[in-house]
């Protein structure tokens, strides 16, 4: 027989589970890991909450121009930040983002700015990492 394993915790060495590696750069997709437990799940939900209330709290005070400012600046430094895995940017947070945020998160550390669990991983090559964010791939 083998070792015993504890009862309602999934064996991954027996089971043969293992995670893919994402192929190309990284997305807010990819970038954020899928949890099942219900506590995270929550809390991502509260935080959703907090930041319709806070723009929404913003929209009463200052009028829709407000809201809609930070809502396109945000979505100016979403798309426009770029830093290929060669530099060590795979699966990097992005402080502008983190700032821009209602509650400005750039003082938080989660737990994928500690453990990434991508440091074993081979980073894709520089070009094929460009033509795939240029669309030149097809």
């Amino acid at each position: 027989m083998g070792a015993p394993s504890a009862p309602g915790l999934p064996d991954t060495l027996r089971d043969n589970i293992t995670l893919p590696a994402p192929r190309g750069p990284p997305s807010t997709a990819t970038a954020t890991p899928s949890s099942t437990h219900p506590l995270e799940a929550r809390l991502l939900a509260w935080r959703a909450t907090q930041d319709a209330l806070k723009m929404e709290s913003l929209r009463r005070a200052y009028g829709i121009a407000e809201p809609v400012r930070r809502g396109m600046e945000l979505k100016i430094v979403r798309d426009g930040t770029f830093r290929p895995a060669a530099l060590g940017g795979l699966g990097m947070g992005n402080l502008h983002e983190d700032i821009l945020v209602l509650g400005g998160r750039d003082a938080e550390v989660g737990w994928e700015d500690v453990f990434k669990g991508d440091e074993f991983r081979e980073p894709p090559a520089f070009h094929d990492e460009m033509e795939k964010r240029l669309r030149m791939d097809h």
